[in-house]
């Protein structure tokens, strides 16, 4: 079975079942980027009943014990995530209120800079603030997920030692390997994983060019991450969009705080963009992960770690 630790899909019953027939047993979901708390309550709202609504393919989780049921049972496990603090509006009390809603994962920064921190497009990352600081503190009190995955690397360091418990990557490759402001460097990623903590490596094409002609080529990029922090480190975050359309990815890349075009993580600064991976186009086909993992020579054990049991290792600490 596989744990895909970061999807930004409109899902609906049958985005559901693609994740189920693809053997995917969890998911963290992306319930919003730039909503206030009012419009992320609304968000959760629609999740929750979603997954109500279709019970016989999904459920909520929110605890490891809970993920570990629902996929024992053949279903998939969703997992209440946010990239971005925006849904806070700088009331640290709303960490455990919206804990109390399911949500699980909360991405410190999203593309600009915000009253938590720098993101990784700031041309200065001014690093965790005050009120950052204070919000990771209760983001490990109540068992919520630090995602640093857009978030600016001196951020990132401040975080890491700022957090009582590991820290996730959800969605992002190593910078030394593909070069993209998106992507973590090693002395990040190495820091995160010294405590514990875990990365998702996407399939995304833009920040894992000249490692996604192939599964195999994807696997390499794997290997090499694992060379530098180890295996045990590592899952999968596709970063899978099923069903966002244009003005979805408007909202992604602008939100409401800018009127210029946004590229987003399409391109980076003086970098051509990637060619799309073609032999990963959703969920279904997850299954050519574990096959290309041990062709490059991780053994059977550190592949099914790499499809589930890191992160599952990971939630049971964290969560």
């Amino acid at each position: 079975m596989y744990l895909d630790s970061l999807i930004c899909s409109r899902l609906d019953r049958a985005g559901l079942q693609d994740l189920v027939d693809g053997g995917v047993r969890c998911a963290t979901v992306t319930c919003g980027f730039w909503e206030d708390a009012t419009e992320s309550m609304d968000s959760l709202v629609s999740w929750h009943r979603l997954i109500a609504e279709n019970s016989d393919l999904a459920g909520l989780g929110t605890s490891a014990a809970e993920i570990e049921a629902i996929a024992a049972d053949g279903r998939v496990a969703i997992i209440l995530g946010f990239q971005n603090s925006a849904f806070l509006q700088g009331r640290l009390g709303y960490v455990e209120m919206f804990h109390k809603m399911g949500v699980r994962v909360a991405q410190l920064t999203y593309n600009i800079q915000n009253d938590i921190g720098g993101s990784c497009y700031d041309p200065v990352d001014s690093g965790l603030t005050r009120f950052g600081e204070e919000a990771v503190g209760e983001m490990n009190r109540v068992g919520m997920v630090v995602d640093l995955s857009h978030v600016g690397n001196r951020t990132s360091l401040d975080a890491i030692e700022a957090s009582s418990k590991p820290v996730a990557v959800t969605h992002a490759n190593c910078s030394d390997l593909v070069e993209h402001p998106r992507n973590k460097p090693s002395h990040v990623l190495k820091e995160l994983a010294t405590r514990g903590g875990m990365v998702g490596l996407t399939t995304y094409h833009n920040i894992t060019r000249g490692f996604n002609a192939t599964p195999d080529d994807w696997a390499v990029m794997v290997a090499k991450t694992a060379d530098l922090i180890g295996a045990g480190n590592i899952g999968i975050g596709t970063d899978d969009n099923q069903g966002g359309d244009a003005a979805y990815l408007a909202w992604m890349r602008n939100g409401r705080w800018s009127f210029r075009t946004q590229e987003g993580a399409s391109v980076g600064p003086g970098l051509a963009g990637g060619v799309k991976t073609e032999w990963y186009r959703g969920p279904g086909d997850f299954q050519v992960f574990g096959p290309a993992l041990r062709r490059v020579g991780f053994s059977a054990d550190e592949t099914d770690n790499i499809l589930w049991g890191n992160w599952n290792r990971f939630y049971k600490e964290v969560m």
